[in-house]
Parts: C-alpha cells; sequence; structure tokens
C-alpha cells in the first residue's frame, strides 16, 4: 500500500510541476520515476493543445528517448543556455 501511496504523490508533484510550465518555455528534464510522470504529462498537455513551442532539454539519455517517444521536442544547452525551469525528482529530503 505504501508503494501505491508513493507513485499517487509522485503523479500529483509530476501534474503541480507541469502547472508551472507555460508556453515557448526551454525545459530542463532530470531523471527518475517522478520525471517519467511529468514528460507523460507534460506529452499529453502538449498533444491537446494546451501547451505550445516547449523545448527541452534532456539530462539522461533514457529521458531523452521518452521525451522523444512522446513527441517532446529536445534541444541542447548549446541552443539555449537559458532555461526556464528545470525539474527533477528528490532522491532524498533530511527536514
Amino acid at each position: 500500500m505504501a508503494g501505491n501511496n508513493r507513485e499517487r504523490l509522485k503523479r500529483i508533484a509530476a501534474a503541480y510541476a507541469v502547472s508551472l510550465v507555460e508556453d515557448g518555455m526551454v525545459l530542463g528534464l532530470g531523471s527518475g520515476s517522478t520525471m517519467a510522470y511529468f514528460i507523460d504529462i507534460l506529452a499529453e498537455r502538449l498533444r491537446g493543445g494546451r501547451l505550445r513551442r516547449i523545448q527541452a532539454v534532456p539530462t539522461s539519455e533514457s529521458t531523452a528517448a521518452r521525451a522523444r517517444a512522446r513527441g517532446i521536442p529536445l534541444t541542447s544547452l548549446d541552443e539555449h543556455e537559458h532555461l526556464d525551469l528545470v525539474v527533477d525528482g528528490a532522491d532524498e529530503v533530511d527536514p
């Protein structure tokens, strides 16, 4: 049960992060399971026309492959030195 709740919370966090994305932004995409949710939700909003002109700089080949497979346009830091928003999961939190 705890695992299901953890996954639900990851989806909620990813959806919130996607809500911060605006048209025309250049995003930094981290890696990990929360990023997988973020990429899926972002791609859904792009397909639905709720977001436009998004480009993303992935931090790993697996993130690049997932984003590419879902139609998220990729770019690089060579093309865009400034990122509007960088999203990544938190491996550990120490209050």
